[in-house]
């Protein structure tokens, strides 16, 4: 169901990363998937998502983001009329209904006072006690951050796009600029992720790294050429780690990524001394983590940090 992240947080600062074992889900989303917007069943996923807030004694219920491959971090607490707190953009009436159905005591918990969007975002923080900062993975890497002081917690989605374009220093950036905020002063922890044996990408990806810093060449490792192979209909239509646009295009050069090592070079360029990578591939270990880029159609695990 989940486990603890190993790495030096102070006290008082909490993390959690789910796999992909235990849940009631159905193939191929089979087991604890946590993601409302891959096609599975969503009493199935609200069963899982009530079954890690009861099991992991979470404060509050996460709060949930709609991630696109962008940029945008945001501060916890936010309001909006547009927003739903508990993460599932569904009518009041639909939650009346589902309130009179046989699972109604598994929704007990579930705020459900604000319909409408989840807010667009990839990153969330907040120095807030008993907020629930949490992003959704399938081979894109979840980043766990936090202080020496235990005062502030961020939550991460970087898939390669997001990773290119600047995800992890603006949400670094957007942090409150005080002393305890200081790249030397905080502590990243960098999850279960497709690596470089099974991250194939092409010319394009590689170019748009290597522009935006040199160093990160050596994050690319070339290979021979390959025959061209049809894509799944799914994965034509939705790609979490290769970005909509730019969806793995058969070219004459391909490169095997190593998204880790990407993601903690900049890290460290930021500043950030204090790094621990989980080494978990999420492609290789079938039996406890989803992979797109294995199965096309999956679930998705989450990574969850908190402040007592």
């Amino acid at each position: 169901m989940f486990f603890i992240p190993e790495w030096p947080v102070p006290e008082g600062v909490n993390a959690l990363c789910t796999n992909r074992q235990g849940g009631v889900s159905h193939a191929p989303f089979d087991g604890f998937n946590l993601a409302i917007h891959v096609g599975d069943h969503l009493e199935q996923v609200l069963v899982n998502r009530q079954t890690l807030f009861h099991a992991a004694k979470l404060p509050s219920q996460p709060v949930w983001l709609d991630q696109k491959h962008t940029t945008r971090a945001i501060q916890l607490p936010y309001s909006s009329p547009h927003v739903s707190l508990d993460g599932i953009p569904v009518s009041q009436a639909s939650i009346s209904e589902r309130s009179q159905s046989s699972q109604q005591e598994n929704f007990k918990d579930i705020q459900t006072t604000r319909p409408g969007q989840l807010e667009v975002a990839d990153a969330s923080w907040t120095e807030a006690a008993g907020l629930v900062s949490v992003v959704m993975t399938a081979d894109c890497l979840p980043i766990l951050i936090t202080n020496q002081s235990g005062t502030l917690v961020s939550a991460i989605h970087a898939g390669w796009k997001g990773l290119a374009e600047g995800i992890i220093s603006q949400t670094l950036a957007s942090f409150p600029q005080t002393p305890r905020n200081q790249p030397e002063q905080l502590i990243a922890w960098i999850g279960p992720a497709i690596s470089a044996e099974h991250f194939e990408v092409g010319e394009e990806v590689r170019e748009q790294f290597v522009a935006k810093d040199s160093d990160n060449a050596q994050f690319f490792q070339s290979k021979q050429p390959r025959q061209s192979k049809q894509r799944n209909k799914s994965q034509q239509h939705e790609c979490p780690v290769e970005s909509q646009e730019n969806c793995l295009q058969d070219r004459s050069v391909k490169y095997l990524a190593d998204l880790p090592g990407l993601a903690k070079l900049e890290l460290q360029k930021i500043g950030v001394r204090n790094i621990t990578l989980s080494g978990l591939c999420t492609y290789a270990l079938a039996d406890q983590f989803y992979s797109y880029r294995r199965s096309g159609k999956t679930g998705r695990i989450a990574s969850l940090i908190w402040l007592d």
